[in-house]
């Protein structure tokens, strides 16, 4: 079966408008599944490990089996498990952080997605003016809420704020002076490859992503081992109590963590589950495992458009601080899901990847 042909997109303006309409349909689902993989690996060459770029750590590549053929129904996006192949690459050893965006920022005066305004004129027929100024959505704790009888296009937890981005990633009034180590929020998938290519990196794949995520081992079904809570420890931010209400907090966290807050998998990448979602590559495409070549595949020519906004999402991985065992239980190795293109989220954000150097020729 052939992947459709792309869809003609609207102007960024319109594409921004709609996403902040539908509201990312999708941004939290429910999946359970486990993972079966193997890999082979290779350290990297004296000569690889001399060229090391700063805060990255060498990802070697290889062979193991991406998705799960006993997930259900719900969970079918991670169906079937299927071989694939990945070359060795460089990959950020922690999700970019304030700190680094700002540089990327001063050095360039780029303005992001949610600090746009868009132009009333283009849009004479928006349901509100509010709608068309610049702004994020983002999450609110609700109460009376089950969120299992909560449609896909009804996630009440869920507010576009105008003001939100992300310098000020709760809205007006929130700043992120005392988060320099904090994941940087609200971007978008065009503000992220913004930063990636100012950087001179790209943004990883999403089997290369779940490849790095696994850190070395083997058929496990989180990024360090088979327990979820090993002697009862948690080993990444996630939601504890009932969500969307009440957040415990007894991982540490009620917000999103400073990087480096739980341990590192074997590859020495932190926060590769939990946290912030990251964004990779490729479209997103639900059915996309069915038909993926073996040799660092790319996902498909367009991605999967629920709500018919006519730009598709982006492949999102990890989890993040609002996944808990009962609703969201994504901060799995298997987990998978989409973002609107041009939505930004205050529990989304991204890490970067850098392909080997060619040796010089003699």
């Amino acid at each position: 079966m052939r992947d459709p042909a792309p869809a003609k997109l609207p102007p960024d303006d319109e594409r921004h408008r709609r996403a902040i309409i539908w509201t990312a349909a999708g941004l939290i689902a429910l999946p359970l599944a486990a993972l079966a993989w193997n890999f082979t690996a290779a350290a990297p060459t004296e000569a690889a490990d001399k060229a090391r770029p700063a805060g990255m750590v060498w990802i070697p590549g290889g062979e193991f089996t991406m998705g799960d053929d006993k997930s259900d129904e719900m969970h079918k996006e991670e169906r079937p498990g299927h071989r694939v192949k990945v070359g060795a690459f460089w990959m950020d050893e922690t999700e970019v952080t304030n700190t680094q965006f700002a540089r990327f920022v001063e050095a360039t005066g780029y303005v992001t997605e949610a600090e746009k305004d868009l132009d009333p004129r283009t849009f004479p027929n928006a349901p509100s003016p509010e709608l068309l100024k610049g702004g994020s959505l983002v999450f609110k704790h609700t109460q009376g809420v089950n969120p299992l009888q909560c449609g896909a296009g009804d996630l009440p937890w869920w507010r576009f704020t105008v003001g939100a981005n992300w310098r000020h990633p709760e809205g007006p009034g929130s700043e992120i002076k005392d988060r320099a180590r904090h994941p940087v929020l609200c971007l978008t998938y065009k503000d992220a490859q913004a930063y990636a290519k100012w950087a001179g990196k790209r943004l990883p794949t999403e089997a290369e992503w779940e490849f790095a995520a696994r850190g070395g081992l083997a058929d496990k079904k989180y990024v360090w081992g088979d327990v979820e809570r090993p002697a009862g420890k948690i080993l990444c931010n996630h939601w504890q109590g009932k969500f969307p209400a009440t957040d415990t907090g007894e991982d540490g966290f009620k917000y999103v963590a400073p990087v480096k807050s739980f341990p590192a998998n074997g590859y020495g990448l932190y926060d590769m589950a939990g946290n912030v979602w990251e964004m990779c590559d490729d479209w997103y495409g639900p059915e996309w495992y069915g038909r993926s070549p073996k040799d660092n595949p790319a996902g498909p020519v367009i991605g999967h458009d629920p709500e018919g906004t006519g730009y598709g999402q982006h492949v999102i991985r990890g989890g993040s601080w609002l996944c808990d065992e009962g609703y969201c239980f994504r901060y799995r190795a298997t987990a998978r899901q989409g973002l609107d293109t041009l939505t930004s989220t205050n529990h989304a954000g991204f890490r970067c990847v850098a392909d080997p150097v060619a040796p010089a020729s003699k």
